[in-house]
């Protein structure tokens, strides 16, 4: 039960997680005038967008660049935000085949790398490009006029009649072509392309079941990337700034231990209360229903946010992503002759085949706890053939390294079952130091 408390902090709005979807919120909130505080776990905003230091290095803990998607920067724009940042230029390579993407004309040397490779799939090739342009003018209808959810629509009469207008017809249409491009990419791939490595080395970057349409457009994703000079964490400083010079709170490092629905207020790990009129749980969705109280709701109420909760809990995890961070000893230049500071490379063109599907599933499903050369058997295989995706921040802003060497975060989806199964076991620093060791070890061949 709640316990009364004569120091309860009161709030028009609490936004609890801060990461950029808690702090657009939160700066939108105290722009307008409400009385806001956000409250984050750890010592810094940003979740998956922010930057750590570490023997002089610059390292960006989640995303490694941010893509604009016409919201980004017309985001910063109405709240008044400046935001120093640079392009973050993307290079694709296979074996010793390198591409860098410079345009919309880098599709074309992309075809002829892939058809360099698989000489025996010039065809299938040729029909996945063919889709892939399909989608990238797809593309260019969906960006094509400025994101009219930051226009003053009432006064600017004229982005409306003559852009915002003549524009929703074909975006209306291409919203219809999307949607037939909502199947998972290994499957739709599947309809065209016989060659499984082939396949595989077009899709094993993406999560499994990606819809098509996001999967094959990421050569005009790859165009829109950006760096914030400094990190990818500025842009979490930035709006966290902006919350604070608004008037709103900001307090980290502080958790959220109890929700009591009914008297719409919080406790935090602290001990301190806060009332609100307005709840944003910008957070783990499962923490949110463990901790709310609903003593005091309807029973209706009580009994709708119970069948969310089942729901809720019983998510699992899914495929996840591995990050190992490394300080080399090597100038840039050395990096740079090779790739930009934004690489997805695979050292070989066979791809992963069944290695992180059947293969994997064989071997959860016929799990032994003891049986650990079976594990990293099947792991020489999984780091030999999968694709890496390389951040070399140092690449996209000179000042994230010290002068002659050059940090690194090299990155590959990982199943969740797997690490879950072996934690449970209880030799994952085992399996986490010889995952690291293989990874290195293909990377410098």
């Amino acid at each position: 039960m709640k316990s009364t408390s004569s120091a309860i902090h009161t709030y028009d709005t609490i936004v609890v997680g801060g990461g950029i979807a808690g702090l657009t919120s939160a700066a939108y909130l105290s722009r307008a005038g409400r009385k806001v505080l956000l409250i984050e776990k750890n010592r810094e905003c940003g979740g998956l967008v922010n930057t750590f230091s570490h023997n002089g290095f610059r390292f960006d803990a989640g995303v490694r660049a941010l893509e604009d998607a016409g919201i980004i920067f017309p985001m910063l724009q109405d709240l008044g935000i400046q935001l120093e940042t640079v392009k973050s230029p993307v290079s694709i390579g296979v074996e010793n085949e390198i591409l860098h993407v410079r345009d919309g004309s880098s599709l074309g040397e992309y075809r002829d790398m892939l058809a360099r490779l698989y000489p025996e799939s010039t065809k299938e090739i040729d029909d996945v490009i063919v889709v892939i342009r399909k989608i990238m003018k797809y593309m260019d209808v969906l960006y094509g006029v400025e994101n009219p959810v930051f226009k003053d629509m009432k006064r600017d009469r004229e982005f409306v009649m003559k852009q915002l207008l003549p524009w929703l017809p074909k975006f209306l249409l291409t919203v219809r072509k999307i949607n037939k491009l909502d199947t998972p990419v290994e499957e739709y791939l599947d309809t065209i392309i016989q060659n499984r490595s082939l396949r595989d080395i077009i899709a094993q970057h993406f999560f499994r079941s990606t819809p098509t349409f996001f999967a094959l457009s990421y050569f005009s994703l790859y165009l829109d990337y950006f760096y914030p000079k400094g990190g990818v964490g500025q842009l979490a400083q930035v709006l966290a700034d902006k919350i604070r010079k608004e008037g709103g709170e900001i307090r980290t490092e502080t958790t959220v231990t109890e929700v009591f629905s009914d008297e719409h207020t919080i406790r935090d790990d602290h001990g301190s209360e806060y009332a609100y009129d307005n709840l944003i749980w910008a957070a783990d969705l499962k923490t949110l229903y463990r901790l709310t109280q609903t003593e005091g709701l309807t029973r209706k109420e009580q009994e709708t946010i119970s069948r969310k909760k089942t729901t809720v809990l019983e998510r699992r995890g899914s495929e996840s992503i591995f990050s190992l961070f490394l300080e080399v000893d090597t100038p840039l230049e050395t990096f740079r002759e090779i790739a930009h500071g934004h690489f997805f490379y695979t050292p070989s063109k066979r791809g992963l085949n069944e290695t992180h599907h059947a293969d994997l599933q064989q071997l959860l499903s016929t799990w032994q706890q003891a049986d650990r050369e079976r594990v990293f058997s099947w792991l020489d295989t999984f780091t030999a053939y999968n694709t890496y995706e390389i951040s070399i921040p140092g690449l996209k802003y000179p000042e994230m390294a010290p002068p002659g060497k050059t940090g690194l975060v090299v990155s590959l989806l990982a199943e969740y079952d797997l690490f879950a199964r072996i934690r449970e076991d209880g030799w994952l620093e085992e399996f986490t130091a010889e995952l690291e060791t293989r990874i290195v070890r293909v990377l410098s061949k």
